[in-house]
This record gives structure tokens, C-alpha cells and sequence, in this order.
């Protein structure tokens, strides 16, 4: 399976290369983060943390107006309970994003997008009141492995320069000891940046 992935991007890889040149890009903002909890046929959601993201990508183009985008992302997730005890957790990514640019004239163009993404824990942390606790991700019962799918849009000005949202709904069960519960990450995130 993994030769097959393997193969797959490095078959991607060589067409975006010989289709047009490779430019590379530089994202950071916020991250407005949930964890949805579910047991049997209960299903809650925390309320929002606020974190923060910084993406490396590399756009690569595959056809007129339509790229691939891979890249490695920090990641801020986690959640806030209603009594203001907040759960941060730290997550290196590896997105692949599918992005469609629609041009807009002179100013810039569009940007919509799609693809999915893999993340492994880091680190993890929780605070109530003055109370902080770091530790592994076990420690807290979340898995350190997370997948999922990205939906993005933005603008992008004829000088390189970005605004872009996003949503990343995370499809992977993060729950250590789940049985018959499961804990899942949603995040919207906001930012800017600069494609080279």
C-alpha cells in the first residue's frame, strides 16, 4: 500500500513538473477548534479554542488553473468545555490540497480547494483557571494519529499575497479507549500569506 502511494505521488510529482514550473507558498492565522464527542446515538460538541497554523506548501501546477498542493502544516486543534477547561492539541500535518484558481483580471484570482490530510500528535496540553497540565497525548486519552479533509478558499492578489479560510473536518476516531465513543477534530481556521 505504501509503494502504491508512493508511486502515485511521485507519478503526480513528475507531471506538475513538466506541465509548469513549481512555486511555493507560506500560510499562518488562527485556528477556531471543537472536538465532536459521540456515544451511541449522543453527540456534543465543545466550544471553540482558539489556536494558531503555519503551513510550507508547494503548488503544483497540473492543469490551466487547476494544482496540487502538498505541504507540511503546525497544527493547533483541541476544544473548551462549557466551565472554560480547554484542551490544546499540537499536531504536525501533511495536507494535499486540490486547488482551482479563477482568475479576477489584474487583481488576482479566486482560490477553491479540497484534500485530504494526515496529522501526528505532538504535544498536548490542558488548562482550567490557573491550572495547566502538559503531557503526551495518551495522557489525556487521545490518539496521537488524526486524518481528514480540508476544504479551503481565498484570494490570491497578482503579487503573491493570500487570505484564505479554511475547514478541516477530521474523520479519524482520536479517542484512546473509544468502545462505543468517539472524538473526532473540527476546526475553521483564518489567515494570510505569500505564494514565491
Amino acid at each position: 500500500m505504501k509503494r502504491k502511494l508512493l508511486s502515485i505521488a511521485a507519478v503526480l510529482c513528475f507531471i506538475a513538473g513538466a506541465k509548469a514550473q513549481t512555486s511555493y507558498g507560506i500560510k499562518a492565522g488562527l485556528n477556531f477548534s471543537k472536538l465532536k464527542a459521540s456515544e451511541g446515538n449522543i453527540s456534543e460538541t465543545s466550544n471553540a479554542s482558539t489556536n494558531f497554523y503555519v503551513t510550507g506548501y508547494a503548488d503544483m501546477p497540473l492543469a490551466n488553473n487547476f494544482s496540487i498542493q502538498p505541504g507540511v502544516s503546525l497544527q493547533g486543534k483541541g476544544g473548551k468545555d462549557v466551565e472554560d477547561t480547554k484542551l490544546n492539541l499540537m499536531y504536525i500535518e501533511v495536507p494535499v490540497n486540490f486547488v482551482y484558481s479563477i482568475p479576477t483580471g489584474d487583481v488576482g484570482n479566486v482560490i477553491l480547494g479540497a484534500g485530504p490530510y494526515a496529522g501526528f500528535g505532538i504535544h498536548a496540553k490542558a488548562k482550567s483557571g490557573n491550572v495547566s497540565k502538559s503531557g503526551s497525548f495518551g495522557d489525556f486519552g487521545v490518539k496521537t494519529f488524526d486524518a481528514g479533509l480540508n476544504i479551503l478558499a481565498g484570494f490570491k492578489l497578482s503579487n503573491g499575497f493570500l487570505i484564505n479560510g479554511g475547514y478541516g473536518l477530521g474523520l479519524t476516531n482520536i479517542a484512546k479507549d473509544s468502545g462505543e465513543s468517539s472524538i473526532k477534530n473540527r476546526l475553521f481556521s483564518v489567515g494570510i500569506g505569500y505564494q514565491f
